[in-house]
């Protein structure tokens, strides 16, 4: 597979090499840049995992390339020449948000002037999935946090009370038994709903469901199947602590959590898409 995806990838290359010199000369330092920076952080961390998705999704989709489509220059150059000013602006003001944004309007550009519309139709999806790679404005991710933590706290608070546990809170932070655990960022943040809402997204893609009603219903329910993965994360970590003690409660534990975060995740999508299928199995018998 790495043979065939290096050999259509020269095939490409060698076709418009000059068009693809020129956006690698574009798009290597930003990603370069964010690789070294903002994707090193924790909170960021999905970056390069987006990225590599992106490359797999554009590889799936490789034979849109080929798809007989008239270019379409009238709309296809104001695409492209915003990308650019959006693309200097980024990289020269540090703006990352404008940096790599821009990368889609470049990509996109380039579809509408070398292939058309009936292209840029079938490479909707790998597009649209670069927005998760752009880091959001901090106003916003702090806006946002804030809230999903005291929820999240909130509910891992009552469920567990509700059990027996000696547990209370206040604002983001549980105390149960002798322990005081604080609900970070990376527990219930903004992050970490991007994240969870593009594997949701990546999930609902590979699928390819033909009924829209089973794709509206799964996409709009993601965002509370992240958030019930959330709560589970915080509960299992306050169990931890309160059983075996706050080292191992915040030590591979809790770096663990992070994984087993999106397995959960994972298992909800699939079992909210089979009860799915099997409500519209049921409205057609």
């Amino acid at each position: 597979m790495f043979k065939g995806y290096l050999a259509t990838l020269s095939k490409y290359f060698i076709q418009s090499w000059p068009v693809s010199l020129g956006l690698l000369f574009l798009l290597v330092p930003s990603y370069l840049s964010v690789l070294l920076g903002t994707w090193s952080q924790s909170d960021q961390a999905h970056g390069p995992l987006v990225l590599m998705v992106v490359m797999y999704l554009f590889w799936e989709k490789r034979t849109a390339f080929d798809f007989p489509s008239k270019p379409v220059s009238f709309i296809g150059w104001p695409v492209f020449i915003i990308g650019l000013i959006s693309y200097a602006l980024g990289r020269s003001q540090d703006i990352l948000i404008l940096d790599l944004g821009a990368h889609i309007l470049l990509v996109a550009g380039l579809i509408l002037l070398f292939k058309g519309y009936k292209t840029l139709q079938l490479l909707w999806f790998p597009l649209f999935f670069m927005c998760f790679m752009i880091p959001l404005p901090g106003f916003l991710i702090d806006a946002v946090t804030m809230p999903m933590k005291i929820a999240v706290s909130h509910v891992a608070e009552h469920i567990l009370y509700w059990f027996g546990y000696p547990i209370a809170r206040t604002g983001v932070i549980l105390q149960i038994g002798q322990y005081q655990l604080l609900v970070a960022d990376a527990c219930a943040g903004m992050h970490t709903l991007i994240s969870l809402e593009a594997l949701g997204l990546l999930y609902l893609n590979l699928v390819k469901h033909d009924s829209l009603f089973r794709n509206l219903t799964l996409a709009l329910l993601i965002i509370p199947i992240s958030f019930t993965a959330n709560s589970i994360r915080v509960i299992v970590i306050t169990l931890v602590t309160y059983y075996f003690g706050d080292e191992v409660g915040q030590g591979f534990i809790h770096g663990f959590a992070g994984m087993f975060l999106f397995l959960v995740a994972l298992i909800l999508i699939i079992s909210v898409d089979s009860l799915l299928q099997r409500l519209s199995n049921a409205r057609k018998s």
